[in-house]
């Protein structure tokens, strides 16, 4: 490494926030990025530790350390040559991963990790400033026609890879303009929709078509797909929210996460909140907004801290987040070893600008103020029982407990179940695994239906944003095998081993 001693002279440091109260009034991204000595001396904290565990704890298996130490180098162009070598998006990744490679970072045993992902933002960003990153359009095409379905990380990924290879690549999105989950379910303050849209435009200029307002199964024939197309690749996203049937769901103020997200997303986008909204499972025609009210966010995830710093943003009177299971210990346990991902209690930048947190939380039901309105949550405390081994296993109400506390929007944010069943997948006829997920083998990504493919959360179930574009590389290389007989397309370990291979040898 560049710096053999650098973890010995600086500590772990972050890149400066705008402050809670500036931020909380519009939707920009608030954190700022590092100079050029901060970011020189956060890549020279990797150590040269032999086994780099980081590799193994991201599931692209990014080559860290030698980033790492092209950044310290202050070589922008070989950073990322390597990073872009395993990441078709860490402009992506970088903003929105909660960074699996950080918990198995070797200096997280007994110091604050690597700051990597923003290493990664910063490489990405840099490469974009000087030019760096250019259409990778082939010089040979194949002839064979692709069809992804899905515009999200998953869709993209493996639309970006397949191109790469010399196939014709039409994604087909049915909302109207790609990225999926990134575009209508992130919030802009995580991630700004120019960066997509400077990524989608870049993936025009490789060739690769885009296909908006194509619901397939709807407006887009399946037949026609499995007519046109050599290979078809689903990439839809798991969809189909988690409900919570309790008495009184029906009433106007209970609604899922990504309606309240999505409608926010496209008034960012100075669109009609409304529009297109007969394409989701779960319909909603009216305009959400917490301005003025109590809300409650019943999920203590991603999704519900999102919920979080919107709510805060709309000028809503209170936000209380609510988490069936116990509070998570602030650090490792001897259950949660390193380099294991730990399920600690991890704060998002939305608490920092206001949340109630609680845990062990059942809601009982939702309260009607006798006009069909939600009015309060009746709400109960919850007693777990924990294993030997730490997990929580079993749970009864605290007698006493139950009570009332005033809401008038309460958000579901209980993470997804499965992709939308209705429409493209029952008119293919794609088998189904236990979990209601598209049936693809392990390996091969291929469904009952060989020349159909299933990539992303639609066949391994809710994930990470990381693990989408994983699974839609891999997936690629599959198809290409499918249709050639062979693929030049590394797959994830290839590609850790081949630059692994410039390491020098530790004795």
């Amino acid at each position: 490494m560049g710096n053999i001693t650098g973890f010995l002279q600086h500590t772990r440091e972050l890149p400066h926030k705008r402050p809670v109260e500036e931020r909380i009034n519009d939707y920009n991204e608030f954190i700022e990025r590092y100079s050029e000595e901060k970011l020189n001396q956060q890549a020279g904290r990797c150590m040269d530790c032999g086994i780099p565990f980081c590799h193994h704890g991201c599931p692209l298996g990014n080559i860290i350390p030698e980033f790492n130490d092209a950044v310290y180098r202050r070589n922008w162009k070989e950073a990322y040559d390597i990073l872009n070598s395993t990441n078709n998006f860490p402009e992506f990744t970088g903003r929105i991963c909660p960074a699996p490679c950080e918990s198995s970072c070797v200096l997280g045993i007994n110091q604050p990790a690597i700051t990597i992902e923003e290493i990664e933002k910063h490489i990405i960003e840099i490469a974009f400033d000087k030019g760096f990153v250019q259409p990778k359009i082939p010089h040979i095409r194949t002839g064979k026609k692709i069809a992804v379905v899905g515009s999200g990380p998953a869709g993209l990924a493996a639309a970006a890879q397949l191109n790469y290879a010399g196939h014709l690549v039409t994604v087909f999105e049915r909302d109207d303009a790609p990225g999926g989950l990134l575009r209508y379910g992130i919030p802009d303050f995580k991630l700004e929709k120019w960066v997509i849209d400077r990524r989608i435009a870049l993936m025009g200029e490789e060739g690769i078509v885009f296909k908006c307002n194509a619901n397939v199964g709807v407006n887009i024939s399946v037949n026609d797909l499995l007519r046109e197309y050599n290979a078809i690749v689903l990439a839809g996203g798991s969809t189909s929210p988690r409900d919570l049937n309790i008495p009184g769901r029906e009433l106007n103020g209970v609604y899922y996460a990504m309606q309240f997200l999505k409608q926010q997303n496209k008034r960012v986008a100075g669109k009609d909140p409304l529009a297109n909204a007969d394409i989701e499972s779960n319909i909603f025609h009216e305009e959400l907004k917490a301005t003025g009210k109590n809300v409650v966010v019943i999920g203590g995830g991603d999704t519900g801290s999102d919920c979080v710093g919107t709510s805060n943003r709309h000028g809503a009177v209170s936000v209380t987040q609510f988490e069936l299971l116990p509070k998570p210990s602030a650090s490792r346990t001897p259950y949660m070893p390193w380099p294991t991902y730990p399920m600690t209690l991890k704060t998002s930048s939305s608490h920092e600008e206001g949340a109630e947190r609680h845990w062990a939380i059942a809601t009982k039901s939702f309260v009607d103020d006798g006009n069909g309105n939600l009015k309060a949550l009746k709400i109960v405390d919850l007693e777990w029982k924990i294993t030997e081994d730490g997990r929580p296993a079993s749970f009864v109400e605290v007698v006493g407990s139950e009570r009332e506390i005033p809401c008038e929007l309460a958000l579901l944010a209980m993470g997804f179940v499965h992709p939308q069943h209705e429409g493209m997948l029952e008119e293919i006829g794609v088998e189904l695994d236990e979990r209601g997920n598209v049936k693809a083998t392990e390996k091969e990504y291929q469904s009952n239906i060989s020349k159909i493919f299933a990539c992303g959360d639609m066949r391994r179930g809710q994930s990470l944003v990381v693990w989408a574009i994983s699974e839609g590389r891999e997936c690629a290389r599959q198809v290409d095998e499918f249709l050639t007989g062979h693929s030049l397309l590394e797959s994830k370990d290839e590609a850790v081993t081949l630059l692994q291979q410039y390491q020098p040898l530790v004795f």
